[in-house]
């Protein structure tokens, strides 16, 4: 398996678990990253049975997450997290290559 930079924080891992249990089947968070979103690159958020053969798995605690080797080049030193705040609960990506983002959190520009 390729080791790649980026990581799962403890309460993402828990979420991708817990929805796997609630659907009663293991589930995948995939992460890809595409043009557009007012910032310039946005996420997109995927919950997925299978890997990709050209996906790259990220793991903690039993739980997985993927991203394609295109996206992993902007979120490279990334931690992927959920979050549960008064505004709502989401995943979150913490990405140290990012240079500003939107007010909405899940477009930025590099």
């Amino acid at each position: 398996m390729t080791m790649i930079d980026l990581t799962l924080s403890e309460s993402a891992a828990q979420r991708i678990r817990a929805i796997g249990a609630a659907e009663g089947r293991p589930i995948m968070l995939r992460i890809a990253v595409e043009g557009g979103g007012c910032s310039g690159f946005q996420y997109q958020f995927d919950l997925v049975e299978h890997a990709n053969d050209d996906d790259l798995k990220v793991e903690r605690d039993g739980a997985a997450a993927l991203v394609d080797e295109m996206s992993l080049v902007l979120l490279k030193g990334s931690e992927i997290d959920f979050v549960d705040e008064l505004a709502g609960a989401e995943f979150k990506i913490r990405n140290p290559n990012a240079k500003s983002s939107c007010g909405c959190g899940v477009s930025f520009s590099i």
